[in-house]
């Protein structure tokens, strides 16, 4: 509903009019409020600094008001530039975010009814002069989105905190459906698939003769085997059980037996980190196996990953014959980007003749 009595064809000349007169009262109470406020305040602290009389109660008022009185002050502030900002949402459909309750917002908030104030009188005598009333109201908004407002670089923090739960939530989205293709796969074509290869193994067992079709049931059997054994791994790549129902230890574990060369491996994680967490650290530690069984030359290897607080710290070193690097596409690369994608941190050690040590830090709050 709109509070201002103008023609139509005038409404936005009304609008900025209604809005200055608005705010000019508005400035006015405020410093009447603010005034008496700070009078409060200071009677309280003069009385209290020339000693006061009249006993303890009086003492106590006095403490309290010196006391509360700020805080007061600071919330008249702030209650002030709310109806600042709907003045400002409601006659010019100019919507100005509320900045964080901080001492530097409430002291920009204080700037801003300041200016308010000394504008009271002149934007009175605007309503004579509509044009210059409307380039008035602009001025009026722009200072209000600089003292009113979060600043630029509030602004950015704010994205770059909800970019940040984006991204964790992107994570946790990701690792839920790589669970959710696991157990399909492994209660669904796993299942029918294992089923298929006994089904063949029994009708190989039964074979007594030699003969094109026994030959066939031969072959398809076998093809059932290496098909299976294909789905396992892939299966597990995608993300292994063992991590779900018994933690990074187990699961760091199983791939050091599956690994090629003897693998040392130190687990200390109590209590256990987020889901997402720990599927980030299995694949970190995985990726860097397999990058040194490909490129290491290394004879063993070792995996520590320990929680210190709110951190779990991941080393996966070898003795190798280093010289191992980021390069655009590389394993390594990956590595970064994966511990990256959880706002962890990853730091490399491999001079040319070894050893090499990869030092990952993941959040594990």
């Amino acid at each position: 509903m709109d509070i201002c009595f103008f023609p139509m064809d005038r409404m936005t000349t009304g609008r900025s009019i209604c809005h200055l007169l608005i705010g000019a009262a508005l400035s006015m109470l405020a410093a009447a409020m603010f005034t008496l406020l700070v009078i409060l305040w200071g009677a309280a602290l003069v009385s209290l600094v020339s000693g006061p009389s009249g006993g303890a109660l009086l003492v106590v008022l006095y403490v309290l008001a010196g006391l509360t009185l700020p805080l007061v002050l600071a919330w008249f502030v702030h209650e002030v530039a709310v109806l600042h900002r709907l003045r400002f949402q409601r006659l010019l459909d100019v919507t100005i975010p509320e900045p964080a309750w901080t001492l530097r917002s409430t002291g920009r908030q204080l700037a801003y009814h300041t200016w308010a104030l000394l504008i009271a009188v002149p934007a009175t005598a605007l309503i004579l002069a509509p044009p210059a009333a409307r380039r008035f109201v602009r001025h009026d908004r722009d200072t209000a989105r600089r003292l009113l407002g979060p600043t630029n670089v509030e602004i950015l923090k704010e994205r770059v905190d909800w970019l940040r739960r984006s991204r964790a939530e992107i994570v946790l989205a990701t690792d839920e459906e790589r669970r959710r293709i696991e157990r399909d796969l492994h209660d669904g074509a796993q299942q029918r698939l294992l089923s298929l290869a006994l089904n063949l193994g029994m009708a190989r067992e039964a074979i007594t003769e030699p003969s094109p079709e026994a030959d066939a049931i031969v072959a398809a059997h076998d093809e059932a085997l290496s098909a299976l054994s294909e789905l396992r791994q892939f299966v597990r790549g995608l993300h292994p059980a063992v991590l779900n129902d018994r933690g990074l230890d187990a699961a760091i574990s199983g791939l050091a037996a599956r690994a090629k060369i003897p693998i040392h491996v130190s687990v200390t994680v109590q209590p256990r980190c987020p889901p997402s967490i720990e599927a980030v650290a299995y694949f970190v530690v995985s990726e860097a196996l397999t990058n040194v069984a490909k490129h290491s030359r290394a004879l063993i290897a070792s995996v520590t990953i320990t929680r210190r607080g709110s951190k779990l710290h991941i080393e996966v070193a070898d003795e190798g014959r280093g010289g191992a690097t980021a390069k655009p596409g590389g394993g390594i690369a990956g590595l970064i980007q994966r511990t990256a994608s959880v706002d962890g941190t990853l730091t490399l050690s491999s001079p040319v003749g070894g050893p090499t040590v990869i030092k990952v830090v993941l959040p594990c709050g």
